[in-house]
């Protein structure tokens, strides 16, 4: 402080002692006023086979009846080899992300448990459809928006992006395409898998890479019980938060990102609102392409609470025919640019397939009760019915069979079965 602001400080009278509730009351008052925005939404589909399902659920609570913690889910199930996953996933993978969030968590540590909640829950919802015994599958791109911070979780190749101030347009998934990522390929091969294109008479090889069995161009999914448990639910998960401009999100099927860029999807509806810019994606996507898949597109917009709309966004210069050419773009190119220019920041980014590395170690034993929660499906159980992620040959000093999180017999199995460490096929309920 300066000496200036030191004499003007002792000039001032001395303040009259306010109550700490009152104050806290009035920060808390201010807060719903400034920060909280409005979400805005719009669909809009062309089926082609019929697989893709989309979740709009605008009117979440963290607490039930408080309508001040409330939250927004948007998510996009694009299925394959039948529809029985995607509705699957559409109907029960969000109560089993929330019911592996702790109780009673205050917002900012609501938010530091859901990446993690994420992971549980999607993990949780593929155990359960493979006990149904069937053998669809599907990519899951999951969002949840709380205020300003937006949390997206996908496995496959359904996409989200953001589009914000200044025209800069991000992905905040990553693509699970054997063809495009080197790094999922050789997992798949790690595991037990076999990576390799589709060979027809005369042995040539066609098409994109596929792992097999199975012929599945994804490394992960929810579902695919015939083509091995190399193909995880495991998800990437990125979490960031929005300055007070706000943002557009784009949450689409591959029927879309198969014909349009990342820019281009953008720059083709903005300053529309949210409803109209979903179908005019659509319709951009139908005549780049023509309808060769489901194609369904949610656009969400993220809008200060003194603006009717988001402000119109300068549209980049780019070439419309490179845009078209290049198509798909790979994520590395953008993933950095939003905080370079100051409007977003990252807070949790982690893709890993490792299921004992997503899931923290925050989860000791009560001994009190001698009860242990399962780290996925919530399970409480007898210590000596689990085991800890960390648990390995007796001698082995890397085993760590009393550091959590703790796994109930099934999840285990799972981890292990995902990891390659056995062969198994979960036990089919009736």
């Amino acid at each position: 402080m300066s000496e200036a602001e030191v004499t003007m400080t002792k000039q001032k009278p001395t303040p009259v002692a306010v109550p700490l509730g009152t104050l806290i009351g009035r920060e808390l008052r201010n807060e719903s006023k400034v920060e909280k925005p409005t979400v805005k939404y719009g669909q809009a589909a062309l089926a082609k086979k019929g697989e893709d399902y989309f979740l709009i659920k605008p009117d979440c609570q963290r607490i039930s009846g408080s309508s001040t913690t409330s939250f927004s889910v948007f998510a996009i199930f694009d299925g394959h080899n039948g529809i029985s996953a995607a509705i699957f996933a559409k109907e029960n993978l969000l109560n089993n992300v929330l019911s592996a969030i702790p109780q009673g968590l205050g917002r900012e540590e609501w938010l530091q448990a859901l990446p993690r909640a994420l992971v549980a829950g999607f993990v949780k919802t593929d155990i359960e459809f493979q006990q149904k015994g069937e053998t669809s599958g599907t990519t899951v791109t999951f969002v949840v928006i709380d205020e300003w911070t937006v949390t997206v979780a996908s496995v496959g190749d359904s996409r989200c992006i953001l589009d914000t101030q200044g025209g800069v347009v991000s992905l905040l998934t990553v693509d699970h395409r054997l063809e495009e990522n080197e790094e999922e390929r050789e997992r798949v091969t790690a595991s037990g898998g076999e990576v390799g294109r589709l060979n027809v008479f005369g042995g040539n090889e066609v098409g994109p890479l596929r792992c097999w069995p199975g012929g599945l161009c994804l490394s992960r999914s929810i579902g695919d019980t015939d083509v091995g448990e190399f193909i995880v639910p495991i998800p990437h998960v990125k979490q960031v938060k929005l300055s007070n401009a706000g943002g557009r999100l784009i949450i689409a099927s591959d029927g879309i990102w198969d014909a349009l860029s990342s820019d281009l999807a953008a720059q083709s509806c903005r300053g529309l609102p949210a409803e109209l810019a979903a179908r005019l994606v659509v319709k951009e996507a139908l005549r780049s392409r023509g309808l060769k898949d489901d194609t369904t597109c949610l656009v969400v917009d993220i809008i200060p609470y003194d603006r009717p709309a988001l402000p119109p966004t300068p549209i980049k210069k780019q070439s419309l025919f490179s845009s078209l050419i290049f198509g798909r773009k790979s994520h590395n190119s953008r993933s950095n640019k939003l905080s370079a220019v100051g409007v977003v920041e990252e807070l949790f980014e982690e893709g890993s397939a490792m299921l004992a590395e997503r899931l923290g170690k925050d989860f000791p034993l009560d001994s009190s009760s001698g009860i242990f929660r399962c780290a996925v499906c919530q399970a409480d159980q007898p210590p000596n019915e689990g085991l800890s992620v960390n648990s390995g040959p007796f001698f082995s000093p890397a085993s760590k069979p009393w550091e959590g999180p703790f796994l109930c017999a099934t999840c285990r199995r799972k981890k292990d079965a995902m990891e390659g460490k056995r062969l198994s096929r979960p036990a089919v309920i009736a």
